[in-house]
Order: structure tokens, then sequence, then C-alpha cells
């Protein structure tokens, strides 16, 4: 019941109108990665999902921010099935990237945003390793560019609603690391993808 809240609250303030501009909707395991800019991202992406494959779709997400007992807590972990990272870092943190492994290994797909960090910028910044690390170990997962459109104008950082403006949300084709590619090609050709869909 709440998802279908969060969904039409979604589309009724920022819309969110999903393009399959080099893909369709499949349920073919995949990681869709995207420009952040919001906390609304998530939600979009999610929500352009047609609902067979949002159950099984995991939006990756800050532990130390959405991991807590509060309303988005529960959001993240009772509605969305967030997997939750930790972004400390240190030996003792362990490796961040384990439980994503973890649930791709179950077959499940993946939300993800490269970047690491929202940015108020309108193409996404250089990516962190993390999607690089996964392409090389599950090398069977389909990588699906997707780019969002003004998410940071509809609910900037520090803001406590959405500004009703309209947001788009753009699935480009899916990309594959090459069999000699190296990270950072990779990386600067995964964030290319992400920019290319931008309007």
């Amino acid at each position: 019941m709440i998802d279908l809240l969060l969904i039409g609250a979604t589309r009724f303030l920022v819309g969110g109108a999903p393009h399959w501009v080099g893909c369709e909707p499949t349920r073919r395991q995949r990681i869709y990665f995207a420009n952040h800019g919001s906390h609304l991202d998530t939600l979009l992406i999610w929500a352009a999902l047609p609902a067979p494959l949002r159950g099984r779709t995991h939006p990756v997400a800050a532990a130390d921010y959405w991991g807590g007992e509060g309303v988005m807590g529960r959001i993240a972990r009772d509605t969305l099935k967030a997997v939750l990272v930790n972004r400390a870092g240190g030996a003792e943190a362990g490796d961040p990237l384990a439980p994503l492994r973890d649930m791709l290994a179950k077959g499940e797909s993946l939300i993800i945003f490269p970047e690491g960090t929202r940015t108020t910028e309108r193409l996404p910044g250089p990516f962190k390793s993390g999607l690089y690390r996964l392409a090389l170990d599950f090398p069977q997962v389909e990588l699906i560019p997707v780019y969002l459109e003004n998410p940071g104008r509809a609910f900037p950082k520090g803001a406590l609603i959405p500004v009703p403006i309209a947001c788009a949300v753009r699935f480009g084709a899916p990309l594959a690391l090459g069999a000699q590619e190296d990270k950072a090609a990779f990386l600067a050709r995964a964030r290319a993808a992400v920019s290319e869909l931008a309007p």
C-alpha cells in the first residue's frame, strides 16, 4: 500500500515519465546506473519500472542516511527493499560492495548512483569504481544507463518537500565491459552513456 502511495505522490508532484530509449523493460537481471541530483532519484527510477520489476530491483543507499529507525529508514528497508552500504570506510567497515554482490548473486537487480553523492550539475561527475568492479564480477548482468532529468531542481538539497517541476527518466542501451577494457576507460564510457541521454 505504501509503495502505491509513494509512486502516486511522485508522479503527481514531479511526473517522472519513463522513456525507454535504448532498451525495453524486461525481467532480465540488470544494474541500472544513473546521475544523482536529489533524494527523489531512487523513487523516480523505481516508480518508472513496471510493477513486476520493482519487487526484484533494489536501490543501493547509504546506511548512514537511510539506515535509521525513522520514516526514511522504514521506507528504505520495508518498501524499497534497499541495499544499505557503509560509506565510512576503514578495515572494520569491510567491503562496501559485499551486500551488492550478495543481492546480485541471488539474481536480483540493482539501482546505483556511481557518482557516490548528489551533485548540482546537469551531467554526472566522475564515477567511482564500484560499477566497474560489479561489471567485472557479474558479466552476465545487463548494465543500463539512466538519465534523470530535473530531480535536483524539483527537490534540491535542504528542501523539505518537492517542487512541482516535471522530471523524466530515460533508460539507455545496455553497456558491457570490454574484454580488455581497463577501469578508467570503462567508467568514462559509462559516464558518457548517461550523459548522452540528457535532452
